[in-house]
């Protein structure tokens, strides 16, 4: 496709309120909002926000779970070229102060149970900062729907270009803080044909988003949708009975789901009570799908898995559509276990230490290069550089290509975790246990779990003669960090095995936690003495 036959996503919007005005855009708790009505009140928004001094790339964060009014923002950016900041809801209110902080917006519009949150860190944007309230107004934050009803229906004066910085998505950072991960509207735009096409959406398409709109992925489906001019039908949280129940009675055609979330739809008690044969699409993301659980979606629903695999910096890069195979050749079957090949307008490839392409079956950093991807971290020029290298962003990831270029992951570079579809990286958890006056050392590490993939797991070593338990450490950094990314299990030791460079050995806990018959449990208290071996 011509980068001039390409639709932004402002021009998505203008272009379904002509030829579709009355078709469904969207579907809310029974509401249902026209492509019409969707358009219109996205410039009311643009024009309200720049009536109170909102301009061309200024930011506009986001605090709230799934709602039309989330995808209004986002459109108001898309039309306008406003940047729309997602701020993850789930975190901690020191990691929400972070974000804020680093973003500064002109705009925070927030979902009404997050008002004494908002509150709290108002003194820290400063007063020049704007408030927004998806519930009643109050003496510091204007209604959101009293905002809207303020703007003039024409928008604002100005327009979202090509290159014009979309989105800000902040993931999870290596050194304890989380990045910002600018994405553009060119970027966006190619995204959302990639997906559509991979999907085989058209008009009459019904996409559920369970998923978070904080998140790329809920984003990537809702633009992908407004393309075709499809409805999305959006709930405030992934629940499996209520996702089996809406396939019914909205005849969904299309989800995204981590595969932890399609687990819970196929385990749920009432999968066999409702009718799921209107689905015609399942894009799985955030891990690879096990390949048991692989053969069970496709036993109940067909031919119809699309694996995506991609990060937020990447936008999808590595799409798998439609070739999954129970039964085939040896090869085929081994491509189960296999997260795909690359996306039309995208560049994969494998690489040693030193940069070169590692020959098939050699594992290597995987590294992608595509017009979906990032632009740049915002505030964080060091990050970029190290992240982009001559165009190809280094994900981290360990993998291999075989012979027809499948991507198998068999590792990660750097410590992330992934659970239940998070990132959860290593360092972050350690420096919050390792703010507790008790704790010497800490090393964190994925173990397995059946349901979530992995969970989070701490090795401790105290200080001399401190006494602590894991339910101890666990609840200490639940007031720090997101609760998603405090350890499920601890253990005590009184050394942290080594390499010779001085680096804890990652391998070696994990071989070590493999091989233990007993962890400790959350009720255990331990006393660190000289020369215990616990």
């Amino acid at each position: 496709m011509s980068e001039s036959a390409v639709l932004l996503p402002g021009n998505v919007i203008d272009r379904s309120s002509r030829l579709c005005p009355e078709g469904v855009a969207i579907v809310f708790e029974g509401r249902k909002i026209t492509y019409r009505e969707h358009a219109l009140r996205v410039r009311k928004l643009g024009a309200a926000l720049h009536r109170v001094g909102v301009r061309h790339q200024d930011r506009i964060s986001v605090l709230s779970m799934n709602r039309p009014e989330f995808v209004e923002v986002y459109g108001a950016g898309d039309v306008f070229g406003f940047v729309t900041a997602t701020v993850n809801y789930r975190l901690a209110v020191e990691e929400i102060a972070f974000v804020l902080s680093d973003t500064a917006p002109r705009v925070v519009v927030f979902e009404e149970q997050y008002r004494e949150t908002v509150d709290a860190l108002r003194a820290r944007l400063g007063d020049a900062t704007i408030y927004v309230c998806i519930g009643a107004a109050n003496s510091w934050a204007h209604g959101y729907e009293e905002f809207v009803a303020s703007g003039d229906e024409q928008g604002a004066p100005f327009r979202a270009s090509r290159e014009d910085y979309c989105q800000l998505i902040y993931t999870s950072g290596t050194t304890g803080r989380p990045k910002g991960a600018v994405r553009s509207h060119y970027g966006q735009s190619r995204m959302a044909e990639q997906i559509a096409a991979a999907l085989g959406l058209r008009g009459d398409s019904s996409i559920l988003v369970t998923m978070p709109f904080f998140h790329g992925g809920a984003r990537s489906q809702q633009v992908a949708a407004f393309l075709r001019r499809a409805t999305v039908v959006i709930h405030r949280k992934f629940e499996a009975g209520e996702v089996l129940r809406e396939i019914a009675r909205s005849r969904i055609s299309h989800m995204h789901l981590a595969p932890t979330m399609f687990q819970a739809v196929m385990d749920h008690p009432e999968f066999s009570q409702h009718d799921i044969s209107s689905v015609r699409g399942i894009l799985y993301a955030a891990a690879p799908m096990p390949v048991p659980l692989l053969r069970r979606g496709l036993a109940a629903f067909g031919s119809v898995f699309i694996n995506s695999y991609g990060m937020t910096e990447t936008n999808g890069t590595v799409l798998f559509p439609h070739q999954h195979h129970l039964e085939g050749t040896a090869v085929q079957v081994r491509r189960l276990g296999s997260v795909g090949q690359v996306a039309d307008g995208g560049e994969l490839r494998v690489v040693d230490d030193e940069g070169h392409p590692c020959p098939p079956g050699v594992p290597g950093e995987v590294c992608v290069k595509s017009d979906t991807q990032f632009r740049l971290y915002w505030n964080n020029s060091v990050a970029t550089a190290e992240a982009v290298r001559d165009g190809w962003y280094h994900t981290g990831d360990i993998g291999y290509l075989d012979e027809e270029e499948f991507l198998f992951l068999v590792d990660r570079k750097k410590d992330m975790i992934i659970s239940g579809g998070e990132n959860i990286y290593c360092r972050e958890v350690e420096d919050a246990l390792e703010s507790h006056e008790g704790v010497e050392e800490a090393a964190v590490i994925g173990v397995p779990d059946a349901y979530w993939g992995e969970v989070v797991h701490a090795v401790i070593v105290l200080r001399r003669d401190r006494a602590l338990s894991a339910s101890d450490l666990i609840e200490f950094c639940r007031a720090r960090i997101a609760h998603y990314k405090c350890p499920k299990g601890v253990s005590f030791v009184t050394e942290l095995p080594r390499l010779p460079t001085g680096k804890v050995s990652k391998i070696r806990l994990r071989a070590s936690h493999a091989a233990a018959t007993r962890p400790s449990t959350s009720g255990d208290t331990v006393t660190a003495r000289k020369g215990n071996s616990i």
